[in-house]
């Protein structure tokens, strides 16, 4: 009974033994890959929960515009609170 499971076993090694070969890319290929698929997953990850990255982006470019005036425009550029003594 046992020599009918190391048969099938056999066979079934047999077919996939060449298939190995075939699949497996050269270093460059799989190195593209990899880095193809991380940089997926990293976008994947930053925009999980948000309907629209661009308008996010938009949104972010706009208010660090906005606080670079607000810093160039600090005390000496005006338009700031004035202290009164009175």
């Amino acid at each position: 009974m046992s020599r009918g499971v190391r048969k099938s076993m056999g066979m079934c090694l047999s077919c996939l033994s060449g298939a190995g070969d075939d699949v497996t890319p050269d270093p460059e290929t799989r190195r593209r890959q990899l880095a193809e698929a991380a940089e997926k997953r990293q976008k994947e990850t930053t925009c999980r929960g948000i309907k629209n990255p661009e308008a996010l982006e938009r949104k972010k470019k706009k208010q660090e515009e906005t606080e670079k005036q607000t810093m160039n425009s600090g005390p000496s550029g005006g338009g700031g609170l004035k202290w009164q003594v009175g």
